[in-house]
C-alpha cells in the first residue's frame, strides 16, 4: 500500500488516475476536491500497487470538514508501505514544507544528499553503515507544463536538500511519460505478498459512493473559486437494472445565497452539472442513466460531526 500525500492542487488525484488507468478519485483545479481517503489498485504482472488518495492538507478553511480532512493525511502515512509524496514541477512551495512535516522521521534522521542514480539509495550514516532507507518517493508532477526539463535540475537539487527521499521521479500523468520508471521505484519499497485485490479490482468504492463523487467533480469544475468549500453530495435513492439506472442525488450547500448559484439562471446551471455528470455516471456504469438533481441547504455542516458523517466525509478513526 503506498500513500499519495501532496499540497492541493499538485495533481495528486489526476497522478493516481493516470497509474491506475481509470477515474477512481475526482479531480478539479479547486483545493478541497478530494476528501475521503480512497483506494485505487494497479496490478501489474510483477505486483500489486494500492495507492491511498489522500486529501491535500488544508490551513486555509479551519472547520470540522478541514480537521478530518488533515487527520485523515496523517493517518493514511501510518498506515502504508511507502508514501509517495507529490510535488508541483513548477516550484517548491511552502505547502510543500508542511507535507515534509508530516513523512516517517526515521528516514528524516540521516543527512539528506542528493538521490542516487540508483532507485532507492540511501545516504550513508556518519558512521559509514547505511542509513535505515527512506520509504517516501517524491514524484515532480506536471512537467509537460514546463517550458525547458533543464528547470527539473534545481528543483531536484532543493527537494533533495530537504528530505532524503528513496527517489525523485519527475513525470506527466497527462502524458503518461516516466510512469513505468515511478511504478519500478515503488516496487522495490513494497514487501512480498499476497494480492490484497482481485486483478481485475480497480478501487474498494462503490459505484453509490463513486457516482456522488462525479456529480460534486462537476460541481467543482463549474462553480465558483469560494461555493466549493460549502458543498457536498449524498445519494438520496438509486434503481438500478440491467438496462439502466436511476439515480437521485442531493446537493447540500450551507446558505440560502449558495443555493442560487448552483442553481443558476432558470435552473442551468444544475441541469448543466446534472448533464456532465450524467454522462460521467454512464460511462461509470456501462449503461443508461436518469439522474435528478435538487440543492438543499444544511447551514453549518461543515463543522456538524453528524452532518459530515451522513454526507460520507469520514473520521480517520472510522
Amino acid at each position: 500500500m503506498i500513500a499519495i500525500v501532496g499540497r492541493p492542487n499538485v495533481g495528486k488525484s489526476t497522478l493516481l488516475n493516470a497509474l491506475v488507468g481509470a477515474h477512481v478519485s475526482i479531480t478539479s483545479s479547486k483545493p478541497q476536491t478530494t476528501r475521503n481517503r480512497v483506494l485505487g489498485v494497479a496490478t501489474r504482472a510483477d505486483a500489486q500497487f494500492v495507492f491511498v488518495d489522500t486529501p491535500g492538507l488544508q490551513h486555509r478553511h479551519r472547520n470540522l470538514l478541514t480537521r478530518r480532512m488533515n487527520a485523515g493525511v496523517g493517518a493514511a502515512i501510518q498506515g502504508v508501505d511507502a508514501v509517495l509524496m507529490v510535488a508541483d514541477a513548477q516550484g517548491w512551495r511552502d505547502e510543500d514544507d508542511a507535507v515534509l512535516r508530516l513523512l516517517p522521521r526515521a528516514a528524516a534522521a540521516a543527512e539528506p544528499s542528493a538521490p542516487s542514480a540508483a532507485p532507492g539509495a540511501a545516504p550513508p550514516a556518519e558512521d559509514g553503515r547505511s542509513a535505515p532507507p527512506s520509504r517516501v518517493v517524491l514524484a515532480l508532477s506536471k512537467t509537460d507544463l514546463l517550458r525547458e526539463k533543464s528547470a527539473l535540475l534545481p528543483f531536484i537539487a532543493q527537494a533533495s536538500a530537504r528530505y532524503p527521499f528513496a527517489a525523485i521521479v519527475p513525470v506527466s500523468a497527462a502524458r503518461a511519460w516516466q510512469l513505468d520508471d515511478l511504478f519500478g521505484v515503488l516496487r522495490g519499497l513494497l514487501p512480498i505478498g499476497m494480492p490484497l485485490f482481485d486483478a481485475d479490482d480497480i478501487t474498494d468504492r462503490s459505484v453509490r459512493f463513486l457516482a456522488a463523487e462525479l456529480v460534486r467533480e462537476q460541481a467543482f469544475r463549474l462553480l465558483g473559486d469560494e461555493l466549493p468549500y460549502g458543498l457536498a453530495v449524498a445519494i438520496e435513492s438509486w434503481d438500478e437494472s440491467p438496462g439502466r439506472a436511476v439515480i437521485a442525488a442531493q446537493i447540500v450547500v450551507e446558505r440560502e445565497s449558495q443555493r442560487g448559484i448552483v442553481v443558476g439562471a432558470g435552473g442551468a446551471k444544475l441541469r448543466e452539472i446534472g448533464s456532465k455528470a450524467r454522462t460521467a455516471i454512464e460511462r461509470l456504469l456501462e449503461k443508461k442513466v436518469f439522474l435528478q438533481t435538487h440543492v438543499r441547504v444544511a447551514a453549518g455542516w461543515s463543522d456538524d460531526p453528524r452532518a459530515l458523517d451522513r454526507l460520507g466525509v469520514e473520521s480517520p478513526r472510522s
